[in-house]
């Protein structure tokens, strides 16, 4: 798998992977099998530029996402918020699917949605919107009443959880990780993804946790509307 290390330059005009459940925020890395031809596309084009493209979610959320026939024509409304991410490795294999590795960067806003090429969507993003790029210092977490809240969540779903190995994470990682990598319904991982801080982000996975997942109700301002 080749590893694209150069300096990341985030694009103006920004192709979209539209995707329901799937959460990618700043800092985590997300593996993609792409071999929808207009996704393809986008990758190639991606690499052939800044290698960045942003996650997105469809407002209403698609089973499964398994593409069906006619699929390549469909265009539903999207969320008002995304995540860019970079391409760090990929792979490509001789019928030209691509397997990818994406780490996320930053956050964005649509400000509007232009027109399709090769197939695949794109946006222009407003970065500014959530400060990703700009963090300095690192917030306080909770983690004992994060972990508290993950143990028994998990221990009602008879999940296993090995706390041990998630003890050297550190804390900002750690609610973010939480926040990609847990069953939540796409709505709350959409609604984790819109936090507008690390607090903000980990009281609401401290919530969902605790009382099991019940979709919260869009923040006010948030940006949870939706683009045609």
């Amino acid at each position: 798998m080749e590893d694209n290390t150069a300096s990341v330059s985030l694009p103006e005009i920004l192709s979209v992977f539209p995707l329901t459940g799937v959460l990618l925020l700043p800092g985590t890395r997300l593996p993609l099998h792409i071999f929808e031809p207009r996704y393809r596309n986008m990758v190639r084009d991606a690499l052939e530029a800044e290698g960045v493209f942003g996650m997105i979610q469809p407002f209403t959320p698609q089973r499964d996402n398994r593409p069906q026939p006619g699929a390549e024509h469909a265009m539903p409304n999207l969320y008002e918020v995304g995540c860019a991410g970079h391409i760090e490795r990929w792979e490509k294999s001789p019928d030209g699917r691509y397997m990818v590795q994406l780490r996320g960067i930053s956050r964005f806003r649509v400000k509007e949605e232009l027109s399709v090429e090769r197939g695949y969507r794109r946006v222009l993003p407003d970065y500014t919107s959530f400060g990703d790029l700009d963090e300095a210092a690192s917030e306080t977490v909770d983690r004992p009443r994060l972990t508290d809240a993950l143990s028994r969540y998990a221990e009602a779903r008879g999940l296993s959880v090995d706390l041990g190995q998630l003890r050297p994470i550190p804390d900002a990682d750690f609610v973010n990780f939480l926040g990609v990598a847990m069953p939540f319904h796409p709505s709350e991982k959409q609604a984790l993804l819109e936090a507008g801080s690390l607090k903000e982000r980990q009281d609401l996975l401290v919530s969902l946790l605790e009382f099991g997942g019940d979709a919260p109700a869009p923040p006010s301002g948030s940006g949870s509307r939706t683009l045609n």
